[in-house]
């Protein structure tokens, strides 16, 4: 028998674990149905949309109480098991109160929702090309409750029958298919001068398979849609047909490259069920690609949405169609890891995403054309894994979520990209064929289920027949970067060293690695690096010392060499080179693509750690770096460059090397025609303009037309580039806010206002800086209206460029102003846009004065003094501060360092 629930109060918006735990075991939600009206979305002012919600749920305990989750604009009525309830007494602004229950109960709802502006809930955008409207919903962790009331977790999954009321014209879709598409009675219908236009329907989705309420979806407007089919099905099983969509806004329709994604979509279908044998379980799959997207992408069950950033109205590179698809595989892979089998609680929110990344990176190499998936996620995404796993808020891939605010910071770089690293060692450790066996077992078992860590353990186990515990212990429940270094003894001999610190408890942490250790020689036919040997080699954690053998591999004398302990990138550490190798590599480029991957991703973390100045790192990245054949590779060499610059320089060096890396870039431009190389190229030498005003005059050329008369030739000066050149100018009073908004009227884009805002707010003006930080902190603009997500960080953005010393000055005078805002800004908005404005405007790029401690660095004392002052503050909000704290130091330790 259940113990009676305390009777929950209606104002708590942040769900707790033990909350959820007790609510999960008193109920079992059988269904919902739920229908929204967006008949008045189209009209200019539209703010609110009528709810109407049915819920069928079972109660253990007669008698007991239990609370719906509500984030919406207002509650009509409330019937409980046909009983009215006063509305003022049941209905907070959090939650919705359910007494008194039954074993078996429904729950009446009507209530009014707000169309959101933050990307959280329904997001209404107006296209400013043609000023029509489209909504889509965006909720994980804890968001369908802005759309409708519901018990808001994952583990209390249930059916789900939909309904739209909107627009004859509009596309309106959910999870599952439509099963009736009705006009409205004339009675209904709003009238206007245009009859056409305001003729509605009412469309009825069919039933949805068990599944959890983050991951239902609603979507309207007039998308433009392509459809396609698909054909297949899994090994030894019958042939299943899937029907495909791929849908995108109307004005970006002459630049959808809809077949290409139809295609990549059939491959992965083709790829995921002989990898799971089992079926794609979901009907069908729609793709749309929406406006002002918080994320890259989220995957619905049928209903998958994506940043329509993935949309090329501009010149991409190979890199970003790579990257498009890699997020396209791991978006499938959650059909079956997440959607199909679903964590209990946030606790465990890597069962899904640590599957899909690993999983999508793997789709990308096995069942697409790219050959660089692994080299992209060797120097991106455990790029990112490296760099949130030093932090002192880390924590171990299963990890301890107390609450739903803490979920929500929780998809971070361990969640995503370390999980997936120690996935794909896991493969390599315990063999594909295990691992894929495994995770067949784990899907039958568990499917339209909930499972857990041990679930996953028991298939492997089973599978492998090795008791699994020790390794998931080491892996998944310690925090912190490993260590890995190669080294010769005074014989001559190959040793591996381990060494790994767990933050979290400070004790030492050693865990079993299968890696390949691999020796590389310069070839002095063309002066590169070249792999002479490689052994495969288990790195015992309980070796003495932490040293591990390598007895077969053997180093010639008399060449430069590097040697690499992490050959093939098969396992989730940091590498430590030895002085040897990291000459070789500054001097020298290696040759096997992988490996140069790992080896650049290992001089990052030497800047980073303070072992290698961030000048040297420059240089060979303007030495070797930019000659990189992978574009992904350069594109992430790039973005570290101006990182290094920032943070990591110190101050009497930076203004040379600025100087220096522009004139490499425009160097750059003139070298190449064309391609993929030369645009990044001008991103970059943009972006670094922002600060660096030695190439200004270049960028004016290129602006008007007279990029020939500098020798550059190809280079498409497009949309993108054209507001990446102006921004830069902005920046340093080179073009007035007529002249931006003379840019804007010509082409008047939803990336085009974007760009406009951040380009206005960058402009060096004491009032113009003071307007950006006020709008910032408030969420709105000039006119009092909510920014948008989008519009917000280009404000924030905007605000912190500083094109010269006296703007920077004007910017640093803002400092006091952001921590006293901090905890308002925490309370007023969401989370999402919070984080936005928190993490945006800290002032984190900082130089150290020559003889001064980090410690001592006045931001750093002001840091530390908010963090002691408001130990009671959002947990969130700590971390975001905390992790800034920590990052600031970070680099004020580097220029330290780099000063010898």
């Amino acid at each position: 028998m259940t113990a009676q629930l305390p009777f929950p109060r209606a104002d708590v918006e942040n769900l707790t674990r033990e909350e959820a735990a007790r609510r999960g075991a008193l109920l079992e939600v059988t269904h919902y149905r739920v229908e929204v009206d967006l008949r008045g979305a189209p009209a200019p002012a539209a703010v609110t949309y009528p709810v109407q919600t049915l819920i069928t749920f079972c109660a253990a305990e007669a008698g007991a109480s239990t609370f719906l989750d509500h984030l919406g604009a207002s509650v009509e009525s409330l019937v409980l098991n046909g009983v009215e309830l006063d509305v003022a007494s049941h209905v907070g602004p959090a939650r919705i109160l359910l007494p008194e229950l039954q074993a078996q109960n429904t729950a009446e709802i009507r209530s009014t929702s707000r169309y959101s502006r933050s990307g959280e809930g329904l997001h209404r955008f107006v296209d400013p090309v043609d000023d029509q409207v489209y909504l889509y919903t965006q909720y994980e962790p804890a968001d369908s409750r802005r759309v409708f009331p519901v018990f808001e977790q994952p583990d209390l999954k249930a059916r789900f029958s939909f309904s739209i009321i909107g627009p004859q014209a509009w596309q309106l879709r959910s999870n599952s298919p439509a099963i009736t598409r009705a006009p409205l009675e004339t009675a209904e219908t709003t009238t206007g001068d245009d009859a056409d236009a305001h003729r509605l329907v009412r469309v009825e989705f069919a039933e949805t398979p068990r599944m959890s309420s983050y991951i239902t979806a609603l979507l309207a407007g007039p998308y433009h849609h392509v459809e396609g089919r698909y054909q297949g099905g899994v090994p030894g099983g019958e042939t299943r047909e899937v029907p495909l969509s791929v849908l995108c806004r109307a004005s970006l329709a002459e630049h959808f490259d809809a077949e290409a994604l139809l295609e990549l979509t059939r491959s992965g279908l083709d790829f995921f069920h002989a990898e799971f044998a089992y079926p794609y379980p979901w009907g069908k799959y729609d793709q749309v690609l929406v406006p002002e997207y918080n994320l890259g992408a989220m995957e619905n069950p049928g209903l998958v949405t994506f940043t329509e950033k993935y949309v090329f109205d501009t010149a991409a590179t190979d890199a970003q169609y790579e990257t498009r698809a890699n997020t396209l595989m791991h978006e499938m892979a959650h059909m079956w890891f997440g959607d199909l089998v679903t964590m209990h609680w946030w606790d465990d929110l890597w069962l899904k995403e640590s599957f899909a990344d690993y999983m999508g990176s793997l789709a990308v190499d096995e069942a697409t054309d790219w050959e660089t998936s692994w080299i992209s996620f060797a120097n991106g995404r455990k790029a990112w894994a490296y760099v949130q796993d030093q932090l002192p808020t880390t924590h171990p891939i299963v990890a301890d979520i107390e609450d739903l605010e803490a979920a929500d910071q929780n998809f971070d770089g361990i969640t995503y990209a370390k999980g997936a690293s120690v996935l794909k060692q896991l493969a390599a450790y315990a063999g594909r064929e295990a691992f894929r066996e495994a995770a067949r077992r784990y899907f039958t078992r568990h499917a339209f289920g909930n499972a857990s860590l041990g679930d996953f353990l028991a298939v492997l186990e089973e599978v492998t027949g090795a008791n699994m515990e020790d390794w998931a212990r080491a892996w998944l429940q310690t925090a912190g970067v490993p260590v890995l270094s190669a080294e010769l003894d005074e014989s001559g001999r190959v040793l591996v060293r381990e060494q790994g610190i767990d933050p979290a408890t400070g004790e030492s942490v050693s865990r079993p690695h299968k890696i390949r250790v691999g020796v590389h020689l310069l070839d002095p036919s063309n002066d590169t690096l070249v792999l002479h040997a490689a052994q495969e080699v288990f790195v015992d954690p309980a070796a003495p010392n932490g040293v591990t053998e390598v007895p077969e591999l053997s180093v010639p004398e008399g060449r430069p060499r590097l040697l690499l302990p992490n050959e093939e990138d098969l396992t989730y550490a940091k590498l430590s080179l030895d002085a040897e190798s990291v000459a070789a590599v500054l001097t020298y480029p290696v040759a096997d693509p992988l490996a140069r991957a790992t080896v650049w991703a290992a001089l990052w973390s030497m800047v980073r750690d303070g072992e290698l100045p961030a000048r040297r790192f420059l240089t060979a990245v303007q030495q070797l770096g930019l000659g990189i054949e992978e574009i992904v590779v350069v594109q992430g060499l790039l973005r570290q460059s101006l990182t290094a610059l920032e943070r990591y320089t110190p101050a009497e060096e930076r203004a040379g090397l600025q100087r220096d890396l522009a004139a490499t870039l425009a160097g750059e431009l003139t070298r190449r025609t064309g391609g993929d190389h030369q645009r990044a190229t001008a991103r970059a030498l943009a972006t670094l303009s922002r600060e660096e005003g030695s190439q200004l005059e270049l960028l004016e050329a290129l602006l008007d037309g007279s990029a020939e008369d500098h020798g550059i030739s190809g280079l498409a000066i497009d949309e993108e580039l054209r507001w990446a050149f102006l921004q830069a100018l902005a920046a340093h009073g080179r073009v007035s806010r007529e002249q931006l908004d003379a840019e804007l009227a010509a082409k008047t884009t939803a990336r085009a206002k974007i760009a406009h805002r951040l380009a206005a707010a960058a402009r060096p003006d004491r009032r113009i800086k003071q307007d950006a930080f006020g709008q910032a902190l408030a969420g709105t603009d000039d006119a009092g209206q909510e920014l948008s997500n989008d519009h917000l960080t280009a404000t924030v953005e905007g605000f912190t460029v500083a094109g010269d010393p006296e703007t920077a000055a004007v910017i640093e005078r803002h400092t006091p102003a952001y921590f006293e805002a901090l905890s308002d800004v925490w309370e007023r908005m969401s989370q999402g846009q919070a984080t936005r404005v928190v993490s945006g405007l800290y002032p984190g790029a900082q130089d150290l004065d020559p003889g001064q401690e980090p410690e001592q660095h006045p931001l750093a004392q002001r840091t530390e003094a908010w963090l002691q002052e408001n130990g009671d503050a959002p947990a969130a909000l700590r971390r975001l501060l905390i992790e800034e704290h920590d990052q600031l130091l970070r680099g004020l330790r580097a220029q330290a360092a780099a000063r010898g």
